[in-house]
């Protein structure tokens, strides 16, 4: 199958250009190509000071540069469109991979690769995709696949996926092929299907909305040379079901989830999930509330050797469990964030939004945010259940008139690692955010943070105590932005987390250096984290399309 699966795309490949010059398509526009590159590139220099600091105070790990003292991640992707027919490749190019990326440390040591390659055909009504495919079914509790570069994640399937809408009432997608991990693909092959059907489109009423879902996965592992005794089964099988409702500004959706064994932790359990969200929008009120509880949902691309799938990082993910949190921009807010149980977790966010206008003047508005978030270990998991997250926060945003913007900013969290520690890691978190314009093209921004710690028990990474941090930055429109950041911690370390640097933009291309201290932690992107380390160095992006 294997075999057949590559000729495929081989042929398809190749044949894209004889389909472009079809002679009934002579007489139209030629195609567009597009594109776009991408280069993060981190020059890393020894650092005593920081290392140091780490080390005599048992503050976690201490930096380490790594040999040659030089990492780049670079993608280049071209996209070609014709008419109803697509095609794409993406390449990569890791001269070395940065340094606390998964790929550095579980692939297999590529410096180039092919690593994204499609050729797609697409009308009003009925799509087929050969090569590498980035999908979802649902909230992506049973499967997504997805390329998020800030994290080094890319889970794509090579394969084929065909989808068909029949007028909006019925869309039928199905999917078949082996999943990416990091440079090489795993050893596992993945098939699934999702149905939507659309009841409002039915009866061609659109006061209400209603639709109903349901999607099928099934993951295949070859199992090679396992011995392990525990491995009773090659297949995996994860279905859901789903419901969205919709009137007068009211939204309610529901999903559950079920799973057959997996491997977990030298073991194989069955899974299963329930998500269910509610919400109001109207008159400068907006109100949701989500719930989710999840029960043996680590789902790993592939087992690996067998031995333990999540040695092999968190790159090695079929499914998509976002922690449902708040998800924040400030330095102190992110220093301890909250990273998902996926095999056992309850709990649920609530978000209320208000904002409201001057009457007499319209460019003066007031802005008002409330955010719970809390989740629990589940009592079957670790014996009783223990609060694992907790954080109470809102915020308040000033528009004072067309040049001064504030906002205020108060978060109460703690943090429980997992139900790891007796004693939660609480901490309050002040924020002060300053945004004022001088003239149609100068504008500055100030940020003032403190978070007090009220114990200070020093346990290892989870509490070092208080900290400051504030931000400036100023900006020259609709070029330049230099800015220079500070993070210090007052009680433990004492270290100064600086960084300086500044952005050039000039049409589709963005160029930023950077020069600072980086402290070791979790880098998070829309409620996935990845670990990185500390480091101190040189941080070169650029990013341009075409």
């Amino acid at each position: 199958m294997k075999k057949l699966l590559l000729s495929a795309l081989t042929l398809a490949l190749f044949a894209a250009p004889a389909f472009a010059q079809d002679d009934e398509e002579k007489d139209k526009p030629k195609g567009n190509l597009s594109g776009s590159f991408e280069t993060n590139t981190i020059y890393y220099t020894t650092d005593k000071g920081l290392y140091n600091a780490i080390v005599n105070n048992g503050a976690g790990m201490p930096p380490v540069t790594p040999e040659g003292h030089f990492g780049s991640n670079n993608y280049l992707k071209l996209d070609y469109t014709r008419g109803r027919l697509s095609v794409g490749i993406q390449l990569e190019g890791y001269l070395p991979a940065l340094y606390g990326y998964d790929i550095a440390t579980y692939g297999e040591g590529k410096k180039f690769m092919l690593a994204n390659k499609y050729i797609r055909w697409q009308d009003d009504n009925f799509t087929v995709h050969v090569g590498d495919i980035y999908e979802q079914f649902g909230s992506g509790l049973i499967f997504r696949s997805y390329e998020d570069r800030a994290l080094g994640f890319n889970n794509s399937l090579e394969g084929v996926f065909a989808s068909y809408n029949f007028n909006n009432y019925v869309t039928l997608k199905g999917l078949y092929g082996r999943p990416r991990l990091y440079d090489y693909y795993a050893d596992s092959w993945v098939r699934g299907a999702d149905l939507s059907l659309s009841i409002n489109d039915m009866f061609n009423s659109y006061d209400w909305l209603l639709s109903l879902e349901g999607s099928y996965i099934n993951r295949y592992q070859n199992k090679g040379n396992f011995t392990q005794e525990f491995i009773t089964t090659t297949n995996t099988n994860m279905y859901s079901g789903r419901l969205n409702f919709e009137y007068s500004g009211f939204y309610l959706s529901g999903e559950y989830v079920g799973k057959s064994k997996d491997l977990y932790m030298g073991e194989m359990i069955p899974g299963n999930a329930i998500l269910a969200e509610a919400g109001y929008t109207g008159n400068g009120l907006a109100i949701l509330g989500t719930f989710r509880r999840i029960d043996g949902m680590t789902t790993p691309l592939t087992y690996g050797n067998g031995d333990n799938a999540s040695m092999l990082g968190t790159g090695n993910n079929l499914n998509f469990i976002p922690a449902l949190t708040r998800q924040y921009t400030y330095l102190l807010t992110n220093l301890h964030p909250y990273i998902t149980e996926s095999n056992g977790e309850i709990g649920g966010q609530f978000d209320a939004y208000y904002s409201m206008r001057s009457k007499n003047d319209r460019r003066k508005r007031w802005s008002f945010h409330l955010n719970f978030s809390t989740y629990y270990s589940l009592a079957s998991h670790t014996g009783e259940s223990k609060m694992m997250w907790q954080d109470l926060n809102f915020d308040v945003e000033r528009q004072w008139n067309r040049k001064l913007k504030t906002t205020f900013l108060y978060s109460w969290q703690q943090n429980n690692s997992h139900a790891g520690y007796q004693t939660p890691f609480k901490s309050h978190i002040f924020v002060y955010d300053m945004t004022y314009k001088i003239n149609t093209y100068n504008s500055f921004r100030l940020e003032l943070q403190y978070l007090y710690s009220p114990e200070k028990n020093y346990m290892a990474e989870q509490n070092e105590g208080d900290w400051v941090a504030a931000l400036f930055e100023y900006n020259l429109a609709p070029r330049w932005s230099f800015y220079v950041s500070d993070m210090y911690n007052i009680d433990w370390t004492k270290v100064h987390y600086y960084n300086v640097g500044f952005s050039y933009s000039k049409g589709r291309t963005r160029i930023q250096l950077s020069y600072g201290r980086n402290r070791a932690g979790y880098i998070c992107s829309g409620g996935v984290c990845r670990y990185t380390p500390a480091y101190t160095g040189f941080n070169l992006s650029l990013t341009s399309a075409f």
